[in-house]
């Protein structure tokens, strides 16, 4: 006879339910909901405690999220994955992936979802989407899709891979481990990888072409004008486009370049080529060309005491105003260079206004005129001298140069801590804390800017998911869910009982925790088993599957609530693109257990 759960336990699941309720509804911020939930449960736990617990052990149960392991983990990846951007670390990995974008789109996504499904499969899915993660996000500022709807897709695929071997998750282990203590043969890497892969040729499909397109793109959108900048572009004598015709090289270029000389003949060392377009294509024009926007003699100059003085470079707009003494000069006589140690980049005008003949010097060069935006380069103190000495008021959107001198050493640090943790070394707490303590130490990561990494929503969700998985283990609710199946499962075909037993596991994991739908599944699917005659080894299968279909909501895994400041999502999308998922994973891979074992 099936017992009533415990106060505690009722309880337990109410706050869980209506933890839920309020983050689909929206009609609060899921900062709001998460503290209010620990709240709830640090209130309750002090005025009710669990059987053999005192009020404090309550608050320690309720605040304990803020300092679990979990917590630090996802911190500190976070910061390694700041310091990978900062540094300009994952630019290669970038361009590489870019151009398979730009040849298709759907052809960019499809490789890079195999790549995070191959990689997760041997390497703990958590470091291989914390170094995809920048890239994505790089790649969507250069116009591939928005990163809100690649990262979902991105995580579901290196959760697909983990499951495939018993190393590809810590959940694997925990299962197989529990499995091995309950008196079943110990499972090799590749057991279940078959019944993985082929239920993964119906769940890659709707990763690639489906669920992209039920995700909103929440790319913010800019309210200025893309301005366009004029410059000239100086050709390095090691350039590989030295002796080519400009029709050869523009297929290279972005295509918001625009060339404004009639160019005729090959192109020559150290020749001046008026060029226009947006910062960033700007950039990438100085990369394929191994150019220059200014002077080489200033650039090294504020590179040097960039590194000397550990001062991050500013790239900053400023407009010219009615009483600067620029107007009517141009660059090269502005003496700009001198005077502030700064590099003019380039200077947007109006297209309307930009070829009028009376604007040009002889030597070709374009007239500074009042409400000009001029593109500048420099330290922040030679910036700021800049602008007050000539008169100019600078825009908001600074950003600062990736710190590219640092870029090797950020790529060592990731890659020593990734390397760490997928084998085993460390956990991927002390490897991941590590790292980011080595990434302040070098000055990759600055500690003042440590704040950009971070996320608050991330944090608190967190601390309220870690507090939720604990009060549903320790109230018995999770343990009452299972006896409550155990009962109804007697009257089950034997496939329905694999499925059943992954589906309950599936919902456990998505609002407990992986381990604690480890822990309570693993001993009741071992039960059911010799309770109806069947076979351990596809329940306990069933599992172990369960555990790692976490797709619906964002507190499910660490890597869920990763990317949910990154791609700007909403519980709901967790729900819109991952019910169908688990749906599908589920019917596939219980049936496929059913066809494997006989059942």
């Amino acid at each position: 006879m099936l017992e009533m759960p415990s106060f505690h336990a009722i309880a337990a699941m109410v706050v869980t339910i209506a933890m839920f309720v309020g983050f689909v509804r929206g009609r609060m911020s899921i900062e709001i909901i998460s503290l209010l939930t620990i709240a709830v449960i640090a209130v309750g736990l002090y005025f009710f405690p669990l059987e053999g617990t005192k009020e404090v052990d309550g608050l320690e149960l309720a605040f304990g999220g803020f300092g679990h392991p979990a917590l630090i983990t996802i911190c500190a990846l976070m910061v390694m994955g700041r310091g990978l951007v900062v540094t300009g670390a994952l630019e290669p990995a970038a361009h590489f992936l870019e151009r398979v974008f730009k040849m298709n789109l759907q052809l960019g996504l499809l490789v890079s979802l195999l790549i995070a499904f191959v990689f997760s499969m041997f390497v703990n899915n958590t470091p291989v989407l914390v170094l995809m993660i920048p890239i994505f996000v790089a790649l969507a500022q250069r116009g591939a899709m928005p990163v809100s709807k690649t990262l979902i897709p991105l995580n579901a695929a290196s959760l697909l891979g983990g499951l495939a071997t018993t190393i590809g998750t810590s959940t694997n282990i925990l299962v197989v481990s529990i499995a091995v203590d309950l008196g079943m043969p110990e499972m090799g890497v590749f057991h279940f990888t078959p019944i993985v892969l082929m239920a993964s040729l119906v769940a890659l499909p709707y990763l690639w072409l489906v669920m992209p397109r039920m995700l909103p793109d929440n790319s913010v959108a800019d309210a200025s004008e893309r301005r366009r900048f004029h410059t000239r572009l100086r050709v390095a004598g090691d350039s590989s486009m030295i002796g080519e015709e400009v029709s050869a090289i523009l297929p290279r270029l972005p295509t918001d370049i625009r060339f404004h000389d009639e160019l005729a003949g090959p192109i020559q060392p150290q020749q001046r080529i008026h060029i226009s377009g947006t910062h960033e294509a700007l950039e990438d024009a100085v990369r394929v060309l191994k150019g220059e926007l200014a002077p080489s003699w200033v650039l090294d100059r504020i590179r040097r005491e960039s590194s000397a003085r550990s001062l991050d470079i500013l790239v900053v707009e400023m407009t010219v105003t009615a009483d600067s003494r620029l107007i009517n000069r141009t660059l090269p006589t502005s003496g700009i260079a001198d005077l502030h140690g700064v590099a003019v980049l380039g200077i947007h005008r109006p297209e309307r206004l930009i070829g009028e003949r009376d604007q040009y010097s002889e030597g070709g060069d374009l007239r500074i005129a009042e409400g000009d935006v001029l593109l500048v380069m420099g330290l922040p103190e030679d910036v700021q001298v800049f602008a007050r000495s000539d008169s100019l008021l600078m825009l908001e959107g600074a950003r600062e140069l990736p710190r590219k001198s640092k870029a090797l050493l950020s790529a060592v640090i990731m890659g020593v801590a990734v390397f760490t943790a997928s084998v085993g070394i460390f956990p991927i707490a002390i490897s991941a804390l590590a790292g980011a303590i080595l990434m302040f130490l070098t000055g990759c990561v600055k500690f003042d800017r440590v704040g950009r990494a971070l996320s608050g929503q991330v944090i608190v969700l967190v601390a309220a998911s870690i507090a939720i998985g604990r009060i549903i283990d320790d109230s018995g609710a999770a343990a009452w869910l299972g006896q409550m199946m155990g009962y109804g499962l007697q009257f089950l075909p034997p496939a329905a009982v694999v499925a059943a037993v992954m589906l309950f596991v599936t919902v456990l994991t998505n609002f407990a925790s992986n381990a604690t739908a480890a822990t309570v599944g693993t001993p009741i699917a071992f039960s059911i088993a010799k309770q109806l005659g069947l076979p351990a080894e596809p329940l306990v299968l069933a599992v172990l599957f369960g555990c790692n279909l976490c797709y619906a909501t964002p507190i499910a895994y660490q890597t869920n609530m990763l990317i949910m400041g990154e791609g700007g999502y909403q519980f709901k999308d967790y729900i819109r693109t991952g019910v169908p998922l688990v749906l599908i994973m589920v019917v596939s891979l219980s049936f496929l257990l059913a066809v494997n074992y006989g059942m």
